[in-house]
């Protein structure tokens, strides 16, 4: 049975090819579109982040235009890469990226990167735009068919895995016969590694087994099918198959085995896996430790795990931050916060500055124990130190202070957020608009609110239904109204439809498996 999903109507693409033929009348050459820099010249972060601005503010596909051509930027390969990746990241309108995509494409002798075609390929299949994905490739076929490398093929079944079936993602593999150079083994990889993020390593194993026989596997397959399995047992399955296909094992196969027996709180076989790697001169590297450190920690051995650290330094292995963070999680675990931060000492002692993740280890316990106090005096040592914290640090410390109501602290690391650029705004600000709003702090949420649109990025439409609910009460009708336009700037949505993927409006297979 296919899955539910939303697609863009015949219509508004035939509105979209309208729109652009009106662009073309601004933006007809390159030279229309600023002042040419000189080759291999980097475009800097700041037209970056105008062109972006001028995309997600932009009312119209005219509006868009006029705005690029007074902004006097040029469009270069290195800047259309970065607005598309940050449209990518900050979860930007797909079609205006796929408007703004189209435009600069169709300049004359100007021809997208494959970085670009990748990135507005993942935009589209995010949004279940199935139609214009499979437009995109055949497009891309035409003019360059070496832009459809195994990122590509990895890309669009990323995509496709997450909404449709394991035979429907197959399916879509299968079209890329048509499509790629080289239909071979590093695409079957690309569809094992898809098979393994999105679906299951069942799925991975079961797609193996039945399209071995038409790719010659090789090591890469092998280490992708060893990686992420929790049953010791499937992993040795694979190992043993490798051995008898003839393929050698190399470092990352042998680390693979060792982190399943870890994670199996089976170290005994973890130690002998090891003992294997040095038979085979195969020498144990920083990955090896640490999954050995978090294996010790699970069996409830901390200080045993700590030795780690001094062994690996006796072999000239050297531990790295992720060592360390290892063997801080098991004290962490132990609740032995003391023995913890003076491995985090130690970090900085030999050149390692502890990162988010070192700090999470201690912001997940004191959250869990209630723990402002040291949370908050953790917060202001990460401060210092000068390290970021990442959304992760800011979910743990505003869920605190939203269970202990402290405002003020809240919109201390908001102010933090905006200033220094670090962390989810849209997370974040739900649980911030939540407790500014039980506190009746109005004209706080309408400064964060409107810091948040100035930074491109959206606030939810149930944190919008809380303030405006609140503005209504105090009458506050300016202020509402001044909201409600800003909001109006996110709501240039293409229109959608509810067929199901892969059916055509004729409700014959379509575009998800018949494009080419």
């Amino acid at each position: 049975m296919l899955l539910n999903r939303s697609s863009i109507r015949p219509s508004s693409f035939a509105r979209l090819n309208s729109g652009l033929f009106l662009l073309q009348r601004f933006l007809c050459s390159t030279e229309q579109l600023g002042n040419k820099k000189p080759d291999g010249e980097a475009a800097s972060h700041d037209d970056v982040a105008a062109v972006f601005r001028i995309i997600i503010t932009s009312s119209s596909s005219e509006h868009m235009a006029r705005s690029l051509k007074e902004s006097k930027i040029f469009l270069s390969n290195d800047l259309i890469d970065g607005v598309l990746t940050r449209l990518r990241f900050s979860h930007g309108n797909p079609f205006r990226a796929l408007e703004f995509f189209e435009l600069t494409g169709k300049r004359r002798g100007f021809f997208h990167t494959a970085v670009s075609y990748d990135t507005m390929l993942f935009i589209l299949g995010r949004s279940r735009r199935f139609e214009e994905v499979w437009r995109l490739l055949v497009d891309m076929r035409r003019k360059d068919r070496t832009l459809i490398t195994t990122r590509t093929v990895q890309t669009v079944l990323g995509r496709i895995a997450k909404i449709c079936s394991v035979r429907q993602t197959v399916e879509s593999f299968r079209k890329f016969r048509k499509l790629c150079v080289e239909f071979d083994t590093n695409c079957f990889n690309a569809l094992l590694r898809t098979m393994c993020q999105e679906k299951s390593m069942s799925d991975a194993r079961n797609v193996y087994h039945s399209l071995k026989h038409d790719f010659k596997p090789n090591l890469q397959t092998f280490n992708i099918l060893l990686s992420g399995w929790k049953s010791a047992e499937e992993a040795e399955g694979f190992f043993k198959e490798m051995s008898e296909l003839g393929v050698k094992p190399d470092l990352v196969s042998y680390n693979c085995m060792v982190d399943v027996y870890c994670k199996n709180r089976e170290m005994e076989k973890a130690y002998k896996m090891v003992d294997k790697m040095r038979n085979e001169e195969t020498y144990p590297d920083v990955i090896t430790y640490t999954s050995l450190i978090g294996g010790l920690g699970l069996i409830g051995q901390p200080d045993k795990a700590k030795d780690v650290l001094k062994e690996m330094r006796e072999c000239g292995c050297y531990p790295d931050a992720a060592a360390y963070n290892a063997a801080i999680r098991n004290f962490c675990i132990a609740k032995k916060f003391g023995n913890a931060f003076s491995l985090m000492d130690e970090m900085a002692e030999r050149g390692l500055s502890p990162n988010a993740t070192t700090y999470n280890l201690f912001f997940r316990c004191f959250y869990w124990a209630n723990d402002l106090v040291s949370a908050w005096s953790l917060y202001k040592r990460m401060r210092m130190k000068g390290c970021l914290p990442n959304t992760q640090s800011c979910m743990f410390l505003i869920r605190l202070f939203r269970r202990q109501e402290k405002v003020g602290m809240a919109l201390e690391l908001w102010n933090d957020m905006v200033q220094k650029g670090f962390g989810s705004f849209t997370l974040v600000s739900d649980v911030l608009f939540d407790l500014l709003c039980d506190a009746g702090k109005i004209d706080e949420a309408e400064r964060c609110f409107t810091q948040m649109i100035e930074k491109g990025q959206k606030p939810s439409n149930v944190s919008f239904r809380r303030i405006k609910v609140l503005m209504e009460l105090a009458n506050r009708k300016e202020s509402l109204r001044n909201l409600t336009e800003k909001m109006t700037v996110f709501q240039h949505i293409a229109p959608l439809d509810d067929r199901r993927v892969g059916e055509s409006p004729e409700g014959s297979p379509s575009c998800l498996l018949q494009p080419c």
